[in-house]
């Protein structure tokens, strides 16, 4: 006589079965099972929330990958979002989190993301993900940090491929997350989020929330003249909140924890944004390099060094060789250092800005440096450089180094923007450099930044006047990122807009 099942995945008792030290855990960190409140979330949204909110509902793709830097918010992201499903009313049971990198007794679990989904099938949601799938409220599992999983993409594959589910996934590292996506096109959607933005300053720091004058969608408007004097104009009438948030963002970076806890003496900031941003990546991101190899943790320090110290600049093999050379005393090559420069960028720490190709000639020149937030550059060299007007005309002598820290957080605010091909125009025979190129379909933006107080209208544009009088290129305008907000230029092909209000645009 054949047995009876309370459901189809008893039918094999090991089916969904894990460890009980593993299923506690697991238990213990969803506490909506069990009716439990949350611990207080934070009211504050980044601005991503929104977007991961539809992409989670109504996306093209059944799976979304959140990447980023450590510490810029993405478990928090998931908790809120976990919350305002349950406010909708989701059941409770239809929602599972994991944070992979928080659970040791996860060590020795083969295909882990699959056992967990299993379990979950079983003993929390007590049916299948096909048949739930069917009802206007599927599963949705959130798998926090996968990035270092052994065989986390092709395991999201299988549960995306034969499960109706929806899930958000974050890693820390987009060099590992990257290294999935071959096998998972057309099954997830990947969104990148850095520290915070101007406006979000603002809001965490002040308070004060205003809606962001360039949205997600619509890179065709940047190549009006009128969007640019459009922006300054919203600019000027957010003055006083601008400049306000801007000097929070020149005195503390852009880190969330650096607002949340403002009162907070900044060398307890520095130390903690060392330990669990800079040191986490190097030492625990970036440790296993191909075929399993450690990399050379004494290396990745030097070369993240150097980042800091180069910040805004391609200065490349010339300046990154000899002193690597120098301060671990061994035969370092330019290419080895190039991996290690990419590794970083992997982590989302930094952008290198490569070289404008044009007429399918490809530049030999080195990449340009940006990092995520100058703050990391302050607390890794224990050198704090401000970047507001008012903190600058105190600190003179630092004129110099603040306007490379300005390009440098220019050129990952660009670098950020999803589509928006960002790139830097080294100098040539008859052509000066120009600090960053924006194109969009056939047309290209020359911006140039000039960070001090006083700007020479003629000399200070010559990069940009070059660039603009060369007909091939197809630039109709450009832009001079400057410290203050009156610049005025008599050429009208050239738009004068200061580091605040284009970092405020967003």
């Amino acid at each position: 006589m054949t047995k009876k099942y309370a459901h189809p995945l008893e039918e094999n008792p090991l089916f969904g079965s894990l460890p009980i030290e593993l299923s506690e855990n697991i238990r213990s960190i969803n506490p909506w099972w069990r009716n439990e409140p949350f611990p207080d979330l934070p009211k504050f949204h980044r601005w991503v929330f929104k977007r991961l909110k539809h992409l989670l509902d109504q996306g093209m793709t059944p799976a979304t990958v959140l990447r980023g830097p450590r510490r810029v918010g993405k478990t928090i992201l998931i908790k809120q979002i976990i919350q305002d499903l349950l406010d909708a009313g989701v059941p409770s049971g239809h929602i599972l989190y994991v944070p992979f990198d928080e659970l040791p007794s996860l060590q020795g679990i083969q295909e882990p993301v699959l056992a967990v989904a299993r379990w979950f099938e079983r003993e929390i949601i007590k049916s299948s993900f096909n048949a739930i799938g069917k009802t206007a409220q599927p599963a949705y599992l959130f798998f926090d940090e996968v990035q270092n999983l052994e065989s986390w993409a092709p395991q999201i594959k299988n549960l995306v491929d034969n499960h109706s589910i929806r899930a958000l996934i974050t890693g820390s590292s987009s060099l590992h997350i990257e290294a999935g996506r071959d096998s998972l096109a057309g099954r997830i959607t990947t969104v990148d989020l850095g520290p915070l933005f101007l406006r979000e300053i603002a809001e965490l720091r002040f308070g004060e929330a205003t809606g962001p004058f360039w949205g997600d969608n619509g890179l065709d408007k940047i190549v009006q003249r009128d969007f640019w004097m459009q922006a300054k104009e919203r600019a000027k009438q957010e003055t006083s909140l601008r400049t306000q948030s801007f000097a929070a963002f020149s005195e503390r970076g852009a880190y969330p924890i650096a607002h949340e806890k403002a009162n907070t003496p900044w060398p307890e900031v520095a130390d903690y944004l060392n330990e669990t941003v800079i040191q986490r990546a190097i030492q625990h991101d970036l440790r296993i390099g191909s075929r399993g190899q450690k990399r050379d943790e004494k290396l990745l320090e030097e070369v993240f060094r150097l980042c800091c110290r180069y910040a805004g600049q391609a200065t490349g093999q010339r300046a990154f060789v000899p002193e690597i050379r120098q301060a671990l005393s061994g035969n370092i090559g330019w290419n080895r250092v190039l991996n290690y420069l990419r590794f970083l960028d992997g982590t989302l720490l930094i952008r290198l800005i490569k070289p404008l190709e044009l007429r399918l000639k490809k530049q030999k020149s080195p990449p340009k440096i940006c990092l995520c937030d100058h703050a990391l550059r302050a607390s890794w060299l224990q050198e704090v450089v401000p970047l507001d007007p008012t903190g600058l005309s105190q600190n003179p002598h630092l004129t110099d180094l603040a306007g490379h820290l300005a390009e440098s957080a220019l050129g990952y605010f660009l670098a950020s923007i999803p589509n928006l091909d960002t790139a830097y125009f080294p100098a040539r025979a008859a052509e000066p450099e120009v600090d960053f190129v924006l194109t969009v379909g056939t047309k290209r933006i020359p911006v140039e930044v000039k960070y001090r107080k006083r700007i020479d209208p003629h000399d200070d544009t010559v990069g940009l006047r070059a660039f603009l009088e060369k007909s091939a290129y197809n630039a109709p305008f450009g832009l001079l990122v400057t410290l203050d907000d009156d610049v005025a230029v008599l050429d009208p092909r050239i738009i004068p807009i200061s580091l605040s209000s284009l970092l405020w645009l967003k």
